[in-house]
C-alpha cells in the first residue's frame, strides 16, 4: 500500500503563505529529491495555478540550478487536480478529477506504487478530516508573519501525530515528519 503523505511549507506561527518561507538551494534540492520519488503530487486549484509558476523556468531556465533542477522535477511528476473551476490544465503532466477526494485517495492508497504527496492545504486539511494522510511532513521556516491562512484551523477532531523525525536545514528552517496514529 502507497502513503499519503502531506507535505507544506508554514511560517513558525503556523501561517501558510508561500511567499513568507525562505526558499534557498538546500530546501530547492529537498524538494527536488521528494518529488523524484513521488508517485504523483495532488493539488487544489489555488495551489495547482501557484506552481505553475515553475512551468516558466521550463521553458527559460533561471540559472540556478537548484530551483531550475526543481523546476524539472516539479514538472515530471504526475498531478492530480481538484477543481471544480478549472476546464482544462494546460500541463501535459496534471489531471483534472471529478471524482470526490475521498474516493480519489482511498484508491490510490490501495495501489502498489510511490508514496502520493499532498501539496494544498485545502486539500490537506480535508483528507486528515477523513483520516487518510498517513504521514505529515511540516517544513516549519522561521518566519512570523502574523496573519494568513493558518494550516489546521478547520480540523474538525482531535488527532494523535508521533514524531518520527526531524531534518534541519542551514536557513533555520526544519521538516517536523510525523506519523498519524489510529
Amino acid at each position: 500500500m502507497r502513503k499519503i503523505i502531506a507535505a507544506i511549507n508554514q511560517t513558525i506561527d503556523g501561517f501558510c503563505d508561500h511567499t513568507a518561507g525562505i526558499p534557498d538551494e538546500e530546501l530547492h534540492e529537498h524538494y527536488r529529491e521528494l518529488l523524484n520519488g513521488a508517485e504523483a503530487i495532488l493539488y487544489g486549484r489555488k495551489t495547482f495555478e501557484l506552481m505553475k509558476f515553475w512551468q516558466t523556468l521550463i521553458e527559460k531556465p533561471s540559472g540556478e540550478k537548484a530551483m531550475d533542477d526543481f523546476a524539472v522535477a516539479i514538472d515530471r511528476v504526475p498531478k492530480i487536480v481538484f477543481s471544480n473551476t478549472l476546464n482544462e490544465t494546460g500541463w501535459n503532466s496534471a489531471t483534472l478529477v471529478e471524482k470526490p477526494i475521498e474516493e480519489i485517495v482511498s484508491e490510490l492508497k490501495k495501489q502498489k506504487g510511490k508514496d502520493i504527496f499532498i501539496g494544498s492545504r485545502s486539500l490537506i486539511v480535508q483528507l486528515a478530516n477523513l483520516h487518510l494522510i498517513d504521514e505529515f511532513q511540516l517544513c516549519i521556516h522561521p518566519v512570523l508573519i502574523g496573519t494568513g491562512l493558518p494550516l489546521f484551523d478547520e480540523i474538525k477532531e482531535r488527532t494523535v501525530l508521533k514524531l518520527l523525525k526531524t531534518k534541519t536545514f542551514s536557513s533555520g528552517a526544519i521538516i517536523l515528519y510525523y506519523q498519524a496514529i489510529r
